[in-house]
């Protein structure tokens, strides 16, 4: 009998896991749920099993690798910034993503928190609940059509999202090394190097995987490139940004503010970014939506009912991708 570890982290679905690998797999599985959350509770809970499903606060490490024996790592979700994918490698373990779940939700929760700071959404919100009703309580609000909106990675969450706000007429530019040039014009899209996309941008959204080249890469002299009515956005992960400064350039004015889905420490504990006036942060969730959620677990279901039956996954990792 096979023996399958789900995390009870809530975007993991237990019944649905159940349905998939009843119809898909022959050989009887158990299904376990665990409280995850750290390496050790991971090796203990892991012990024996055939596979893992874990979630984005479980570290999966190489050691966690060498002391169990897996035939399978899926992650619920698009990045593998926690699972040492090469040590998997290694081991002949498969790590599986879903890199397509939710890629309308987080390309329309990027633009949303784009939109959101642009119109000083908060700002008007806060002083009509304080009794007031006067439009320059928001400003200064520049006009979206006559600015231009940069792209920090450009896969396949940030070319949705490039498609849904290419109706506001702003000019779009991107930086992502893996990306041809040619690819970007489909979406009507710039090419542009990392210190040219800040210079030239007023907006930045920021989309790239969190990796050891991507860690803090939206740092301060990035950021200094910005303006007083430039908005960056974080959908990608925390780390990516440097909070420290962009917590500086926005107690300094240099820039008007900040929507992040993300954080460096979630949940956060005494940020300085959350509550701030300029700043809206939502709790990790713009990958969901109902549809979503199912889309998750279906094909994470569908990865393990592959490596169980000695097939490949539509989900796997390459170990050797460029991007990791």
């Amino acid at each position: 009998m096979a023996r399958v570890v789900l995390s009870a982290f809530p975007m993991i679905d237990p019944e649905t896991y159940r349905e998939v690998l009843d119809e898909a797999v022959d050989e009887p599985v158990e299904i376990e749920v665990a409280e995850l959350g750290s390496t050790e509770r991971l090796i203990e809970a892991a012990a024996g099993a055939d596979a893992v499903v874990t979630d984005i606060d479980t570290p999966v490490t190489a050691e966690a690798l060498e002391r169990l024996d897996l035939r399978a790592v899926v992650r619920a979700a698009v990045g593998v910034d926690n699972v040492d994918v090469g040590a998997a490698a290694e081991r002949g373990v498969t790590v599986t993503r879903a890199p397509d779940y939710c890629t309308d939700e987080v390309a329309i929760h990027s633009v949303s928190l784009l939109l959101a700071c642009l119109r000083s959404l908060k700002a008007y919100d806060d002083h009509v609940v304080a009794d007031g009703w006067n439009w320059e309580a928001g400003r200064p609000i520049r006009r979206v059509s006559a600015s231009t909106i940069g792209f920090v990675s450009f896969g396949p969450i940030a070319r949705r999202a490039a498609e849904q706000i290419a109706g506001f007429d702003a000019n779009l530019v991107a930086y992502d090394p893996f990306v041809e040039a040619d690819k970007m014009a489909e979406y009507g899209v710039e090419k542009a190097d990392f210190d040219e996309l800040f210079d030239r941008a007023d907006h930045v959204g920021v989309y790239a995987p969190l990796t050891d080249a991507t860690r803090g890469m939206v740092d301060a002299d990035a950021l200094d490139r910005l303006g007083e009515s430039s908005v960056v956005v974080n959908v990608s992960r925390g780390p990516v940004v440097d909070a420290d400064a962009l917590l500086d350039a926005l107690e300094s004015g240099s820039i008007k503010g900040a929507g992040l889905d993300v954080l460096a420490e979630e949940p956060p504990e005494d940020d300085p970014l959350v509550g701030r006036d300029d700043t809206i942060v939502t709790p990790h969730a713009a990958w969901y939506s109902e549809a979503a959620r199912d889309d998750l677990n279906r094909s994470g279901a569908a990865d393990v009912a592959a490596v169980l039956n000695g097939e490949t996954p539509d989900g796997r990792v390459e170990p050797d991708a460029d991007w990791l």
